[in-house]
């Protein structure tokens, strides 16, 4: 004889825990104000990046730094990147910013090899 399937026993925290869970988490108007804010703020920084005339490497520094950190904001906020598990940030995160790190030494090696050749070409070699 098989012995009658048992059924589970549910405490009050597990069924409102899964009564919100099939709701959906919200989260503060306050957190997406500040967000909002803090994009504006950022946006207008960038803004006055060319209104002051900043030129060459300083001028597209911050433009670059701006942008990154809205994007930032955007990923974390919006996409909800803040309150996933870190395995998956990584797995977001990681390939975007090895991808800089290999941009950034092609630009470096990009430099070296024209500078040689020109060297190389002029007959100053």
């Amino acid at each position: 004889m098989s012995a009658p399937p048992s059924t589970p026993v549910h405490t009050s925290s597990q069924t409102d825990a899964a009564a919100s869970h099939a709701e959906g988490q919200q989260h503060p108007v306050r957190l997406y104000l500040l967000v909002w804010f803090w994009l504006f703020v950022l946006s207008a920084c960038s803004y006055l990046v060319d209104y002051a005339g900043f030129e060459g490497y300083l001028r597209w520094s911050l433009i670059l730094v701006f942008m990154m950190l809205k994007a930032g904001l955007i990923v974390a906020v919006f996409m909800h990147m803040v309150w996933e598990r870190l395995a998956l940030v990584y797995a977001i995160l990681l390939p975007p910013i090895a991808v800089l790190v290999f941009v950034t030494i092609m630009a470096i090696e990009s430099d070296y090899t024209a500078l040689t050749r020109m060297t190389l070409f002029s007959g100053g070699g």
